[in-house]
């Protein structure tokens, strides 16, 4: 063994001299190029990349360069990659092959050097649109191997046609090129003649390549030429094997390992099931009172008010047992509370409650799919987003969806733009902010209160939340689920939110991980919060007036107040006995599947199960 521990370690290739060995390791944390000796000594990390990973490393025929894939997302976790050429000796890398734009969720990988150092060769998703789609056609022209040329930065397609082509590996005398292409659904591996362009299969049955579906680290294993360019050597059915590059034949090649390998144990927490009371671990929406003095947040679909000081969390709002209490907000001044109520049969309302509780009054009468509402700064107008339904909620009630605003004592809401999700205010009641998207980054924009003199305030990739403070002059955004801040520009500059190198500083708040991240009335605090724990940070520590090379860094808090409530289990009474049903259970083969069965539950627990005919239906069991 060469490489051991608990680092992930995979595609070994070696130099062309036979010295050194380049692979794939996170042992450094994130998946980047690693080199070492064939012995296994003078491990070396030679990319350096913490987001945008690296894999499927290839030697240039002198031993001087790599290429290797990186691997890009975008606003879903898919994403696409560009081939990327790094010295032996380190360096940031040169971008070789772009990705077509930032939106591409289209496979691009697998590059590996020509024998002659001229040209690299890779493949690359050729379906239209930029967006993925599981379980692709693969007995389209699905992947195309291309040539990528090395003096004229030009791309022509080397290999191409139905089944789709992958897993380039070209022969070391430079003439033929090996690769894997489908046919009638199955993987096969073909050889290409470069000169005369004649292709010819060799070898039959291949494991499955994942054209289909993801292939960030490629869509077949890598393979090999022998030295003399007469053989292929490559991954199939469960063995290393070798195939004559004339299709005469192909042979496995005898490989077995006796190997000790280290296994760590596994973390089993002791779980209560069922208990009769539990802890709730994940409020939403919390948000401090503008005195200081209260914590409001969901749980269990209702709203609830804690002393931050300490104390028992009581219910905000009293009746509508029925109904769930989503996105709460406090009004400026303290007094009120506006929060969307749900129910599956009338859909959504905007709703108002004062801060000290009671009964909640409607502010909507037309029902629909409603979130995200706020107070405007002076407490007489409502803003909130109106999104459409469907999939998993009534399709009624979808119309004309849009940011709207309409009067804290209710009446008609007015459209304000189209599109749009979360609007806010800033420091006064004139312009209104909101998200928007374009070209893969989230936006922070903003307009009047008729959705005109639209402005652009920030833009960054990963963003997927912006909010403003209530004086105007900061804007705290979530990437990668973290809670940062920068300064907020008033007029039409557009931003890039950059954590590392932006135009304007930017200060991560949180240590390890934030949601629901809010401000205080004033502005003077952040807030957020991480499972049930409301944490707290004063904005003057973000950011230094004139910081010196040895002042202090900002440092996260790790404590706040815990939200979390001891509350009864919601536990049903009676007897309930599912009958004629078709029951699969862990029994074996003969006992498994139960015909006409019958499933007795009493109050949480199955209690009985068996076929109809000898499981007795108890008295009184609602069936």
């Amino acid at each position: 063994r060469i490489a051991e521990g608990l680092a992930y370690e995979q595609q070994p290739r070696f130099s062309p001299d036979g010295k050194r060995i380049a692979f794939v390791s996170d042992r450094g944390g994130g998946d980047n190029v690693w080199l070492m000796n064939v012995d296994g000594s003078d491990k070396r990390q030679l990319t350096k990349e913490d987001f945008r990973l690296l894999n499927q490393p290839s030697w240039s025929p002198d031993g001087r360069f790599i290429v290797a894939k990186k691997h890009f997302t975008t606003a879903r976790s898919l994403g696409t990659g560009e081939v990327w050429l790094y010295h032996v000796s380190g360096g940031g890398g040169v971008q070789l092959v772009k990705r077509a734009s930032e939106e591409l969720q289209k496979e691009l990988g697998e590059p590996i050097y020509a024998a002659d150092g001229k040209s690299v060769f890779f493949t690359r998703n050729v379906t239209p649109g930029p967006i993925f789609e599981y379980a692709q056609n693969s007995y389209t022209d699905l992947f195309n191997i291309e040539r990528y040329d090395m003096v004229t930065g030009e791309t022509s397609t080397a290999v191409s046609g139905a089944g789709g082509s992958v897993r380039p590996t070209p022969s070391p005398d430079g003439k033929r090129i090996a690769f894997v292409r489908r046919e009638a659904g199955k993987s096969k591996l073909y050889v290409k003649d470069l000169d005369s362009g004649v292709e010819r299969k060799i070898y039959d049955t291949l494991d499955q390549d994942v054209q289909e579906t993801w292939a960030v680290t490629g869509v077949y294993p890598n393979m090999a030429w022998t030295p003399d360019s007469g053989s292929v050597v490559f991954w199939a059915g469960g063995h290393i094997q070798r195939a004559k590059a004339d299709g005469s034949g192909a042979s496995v090649i005898p490989f077995a390992v006796n190997d000790t390998r280290v296994v760590i144990d596994a973390t089993h927490p002791t779980v209560a099931v069922a208990p009769d009371r539990f802890s709730t671990k994940m409020p939403r929406w919390a948000s401090m009172s503008p005195n200081g003095q209260s914590v409001l947040f969901e749980t269990l679909g209702k709203l609830w008010i804690k002393p931050a000081a300490g104390g028992a969390a009581r219910r905000l709002v009293t009746g509508d047992e029925a109904e769930m209490q989503l996105w709460p907000s406090w009004s400026r001044d303290g007094r009120s509370v506006v929060f969307i109520g749900w129910t599956d049969a009338g859909l959504g309302k905007v709703r108002t409650v004062a801060a000290s509780g009671g009964a909640a009054k409607d502010v909507t009468t037309k029902p629909g799919h409603y979130s995200n509402p706020r107070f405007a700064p002076d407490g007489r107008t409502i803003v909130f987003e109106s999104n459409r339904g469907g999939g998993l909620t009534a399709a009624r009630g979808s119309e004309n969806p849009g940011l709207y605003r309409i009067a804290a004592i209710g009446g008609t809401a007015t459209r304000i733009t189209k599109g749009g999700s979360e609007p806010q205010f800033g420091a006064d009641g004139e312009r209104l902010f909101f998200l928007s998207s374009e070209k893969g980054k989230r936006q922070l924009v903003s307009t009047d209160l008729n959705g005109q003199a639209r402005r652009v305030h920030a833009s960054g990739e990963l963003v997927n939340d912006y909010q403003v403070s209530p004086d105007g002059r900061y804007v705290a955004f979530r990437q990668n689920y973290e809670a940062f801040v920068m300064p907020l520009l008033p007029g039409t500059q557009d931003v890039a939110v950059d954590t590392k190198k932006g135009a304007l500083p930017v200060t991560r708040a949180s240590g390890d991980g934030a949601a629901f991240i809010g401000w205080s009335h004033d502005g003077a605090q952040l807030h957020w919060s991480l499972g049930p724990t409301f944490f707290t940070v004063q904005t003057d520590a973000l950011f230094r007036a004139a910081p010196e090379d040895d002042a202090p860094k900002f440092v996260a808090p790790t404590t706040g107040i815990s939200l979390s409530m001891e509350v009864a289990a919601d536990k049903p009474s009676g007897t309930v006995a599912l009958t004629g049903a078709r029951i699969v259970t862990m029994a074996d083969a003969k006992g498994g599947i139960v015909d006409d069965g019958v499933i007795v539950i009493r109050g949480d627990r199955i209690v009985a199960i068996g076929p109809k005919a000898s499981t007795p239906i108890p008295a009184g069991a609602k069936t």
